[in-house]
């Protein structure tokens, strides 16, 4: 069953923006960690913001000097939407088949893997990238 979004009255939103740098990569994941709690999605939701804020710092303008990234979660009884705020790159978040040795290339296909969905909205100026993660009731595992 595919989760539906939630009703406005619902939605509680949370947002930071962190230096763009890789310790602040383990902050954001704290971040989600203290707006989650012990939800049984919490794992999930910060691996996910972890390869998307790695992602933001290693392909895009927020890893230079002085460059920043956000994280903005929107949660409600079913449904988490997850996402990172970058600086904008050359390029966009796609999906690229990483070769066996290929010690980088895989985070997007974990995010798919992890998530019902996600997506790109954006251009070279700034993006953000969302993820979709079902959220269990609350008191049921997931």
């Amino acid at each position: 069953m595919s989760p539906t979004l939630n009703s406005p009255k619902e939605i509680h939103r949370w947002c930071r923006n962190f230096p763009g740098t890789r310790p602040q990569v383990r902050e954001a994941r704290q971040f989600v960690m203290s707006y989650l709690g012990d939800r049984p999605e919490t794992d999930t939701a910060q691996l996910v913001v972890s390869e998307l804020a790695t992602n933001a710092i290693r392909h895009t303008r927020s890893g230079l000097l002085g460059g920043r990234f956000g994280v903005t979660l929107h949660a409600g009884s079913t449904l988490l939407i997850l996402a990172v705020l970058d600086e904008g790159g050359p390029t966009a978040p796609h999906l690229r088949q990483a070769e066996n040795d290929d010690q980088s290339g895989r985070g997007l296909h974990l995010v798919e893997t992890l998530t019902t969905r996600w997506g790109v909205h954006g251009d070279e100026v700034g993006r953000t990238v969302w993820a979709l993660i079902p959220l269990a009731p609350a008191g049921q595992a997931a």
